[in-house]
This record gives C-alpha cells, structure tokens and sequence, in this order.
C-alpha cells in the first residue's frame, strides 16, 4: 500500500503539472479538493483520466468519485479495491 500511495503522489504532481510541489508535500489522509492540495473539479478529470490509464479503474458516478478521490490514500484504496 505505501509503495502504491508514493507511486501516486508522484503521478499526481506529474499529472497535474505541480512542478513546485514533492511527493513529500502531499500528505496521504490530507482532502485533494478545498483546504487541503486545494484541486479543482479540471484536476479531477485528469486524475480521472490517471486512473483509466493506468490503473483500468473507471469512475461510473460522480459519488464514487468524490469518494475515490478525497485523498491520496482514499485513490490508493480504491485502486487495491478495483483491480
């Protein structure tokens, strides 16, 4: 599980383009969207997109979504979940 979570973060700072940002400054439980990495919902669809490419995992809802996605370590679950 952690190898997957630091595989994401940096696939999310590559993702995302966030050149000033380290997998060491994504905090695992911290919210992707709002106060925490501060994400919006363009950054969703590429993370959407991040997780059909590489993963096989489709998102069918947007509940599912905003689930999977809440943070680094709720992507990493849903992962381990669908694959």
């Amino acid at each position: 599980m952690e190898q997957l979570i630091s595989k994401l973060k940096e696939q999310i700072i590559k993702e995302l383009n966030l050149e000033d940002m380290t997998p060491g400054d994504i905090e695992t439980d911290a919210p992707l969207f709002g106060e925490g990495l501060g994400l919006d919902s363009i950054d969703a669809l590429s993370l959407i997109v991040l997780l059909e490419r590489e993963y096989g995992i489709k998102i069918k809802d947007s509940a599912t979504g905003k689930k999977a996605l809440s943070s680094v370590k709720s992507m990493a679950e849903f992962i381990n979940e669908n694959k």
